[in-house]
């Protein structure tokens, strides 16, 4: 099924001791980069939220955002350094004494040193923050996979409706490429007539002229080799895994055939329908871009 690039993720756990989210955005992206924001207690399960999400998505941009807290009761502690409070308390009644100051040093005076007072956090127990981790990733990437399902079938739509457009003006050029030859055989004896002011012509000369011409203006394996990559494309485009690179690739091709086509056209509705064939590839190649 074809997906798109595009797309967002997102899940909430909540128990009595722990609230966590997880937010994934997916854009458009040559390769699959993956940027995560974990919080430090969780860091060390970085490679495994990488892992998790580069499984299941092979191309984009992901910014993938773990937010994690404990709310439940004793998560967190304060704690108290007796020594440090007693050093700092001697420290600076021996300041008082030197300077023979009097002020009285107060407990809130002594709270406002650092370290003597400090919030510490509840230990994690690792192998349940992994569980409730993996479990809320995947149920993210469950959403955005989702979502990228939904796209995909729009643009599925999109892109065959573009490959009937350019079916549609090959024929048009299969229809109108012998017509080129045989106008051009007429304005030759025309023109033949018109210089040697004569009606006797030579017929095998003109017939070798022409068939010269047609040759060189020949589109007919073009013509062939287009309707292949659309076919190929079709079929592509219905199957299932990433093709965004094969597309890439076929697309490359249709206008190579298309560019073929109009430098060899000597015939201005040919180069009409190259004009319009050329647009439709283009907008190919900017659907593409959005896919997987």
């Amino acid at each position: 099924m074809l997906k798109s690039m595009t797309g967002y993720g997102y899940y909430e756990y909540q128990d009595d001791d722990i609230r966590m989210s997880v937010e994934i955005k997916s854009v458009n992206h040559r390769f699959c980069d993956v940027y995560i924001r974990i919080p430090r207690q969780l860091s060390c399960f970085e490679d495994k939220v990488r892992y998790l999400v580069t499984s299941r998505v092979s191309r984009g941009k992901l910014d993938v955002y773990i937010n994690w807290e404990n709310i439940g009761e004793g998560a967190k502690k304060v704690i108290l350094d007796e020594a440090l409070a007693r050093a700092y308390f001697d420290a600076m009644n021996k300041l008082a004494d030197d300077l023979d100051l009097r002020e009285d040093i107060s407990l809130s005076v002594l709270a406002r040193f650092p370290e003597i007072l400090r919030i510490e956090k509840k230990e994690e127990n690792n192998d349940t923050a992994l569980e409730i981790l993996q479990n809320s990733v995947n149920k993210a990437i469950d959403m955005l996979v989702e979502m990228r399902k939904t796209e995909g079938e729009k643009l599925l739509i999109s892109l065959i409706s573009i490959c009937r457009n350019i079916e549609n003006y090959r024929e048009k050029l299969l229809k109108r490429a012998p017509y080129v030859v045989l106008e051009y055989k007429e304005k030759l004896a025309s023109r033949i007539k018109e210089l040697i002011e004569v009606n006797m012509i030579d017929e095998t000369r003109i017939a070798m002229e022409v068939a010269v011409f047609a040759d060189k203006c020949s589109i007919n394996e073009e013509l062939v080799r287009l309707k292949s990559h659309v076919e190929q494309f079709e079929d592509i485009i219905k199957s299932d895994g990433p093709v965004g690179k094969k597309l890439e690739f076929l697309v490359q091709e249709m206008n190579r055939e298309v560019n073929t086509i109009g430098s060899k056209a000597n015939d201005l509705d040919i180069t009409k329908i190259v004009v319009n064939l050329k647009s439709e590839i283009e907008n190919l190649r900017e659907q593409i871009q959005n896919i997987e």
